[in-house]
């Protein structure tokens, strides 16, 4: 890797991996947007539900093996394996960071 990453992106990526609704929540502002398969989630309880549903219903996992930082933003690379369609597939995390945690999370 690149970069360190904060605290609160190792914290994000062991809870998508782990399934823990409550501690990925931890992770994000209250006022955090995440961009993902085209839809925008406002929220920490929406962001969780999103992730942890969608990643424990096709067992996701996820292995970062990259990590930059661009234009204020960390981009983290990360291969998610799972059962699903083209699995395993490469992914760009878009972090922007407020206050040590996650703000804005764009995954393409």
């Amino acid at each position: 890797m690149n970069v360190p990453l904060p605290e609160a992106i190792e914290t994000y990526f062991q809870a998508s991996n782990s399934y823990d609704g409550n501690l990925l929540a931890k992770c994000f502002t209250e006022d955090a947007i995440l961009y993902d398969e085209g839809l925008a989630y406002h929220g920490p309880s929406a962001i969780e539900s999103h992730i942890v549903g969608t990643n424990k219903s096709l067992l996701i996992q996820t292995e970062v093996t990259n990590a930059a930082e661009k234009d204020g933003e960390i981009v983290v690379t990360a291969t998610i394996s799972g059962n699903f369609d083209g699995s395993p597939l490469a992914l760009d995390y878009y972090f922007t960071m407020k206050q040590q945690k996650i703000a804005r999370l764009k995954i393409v």
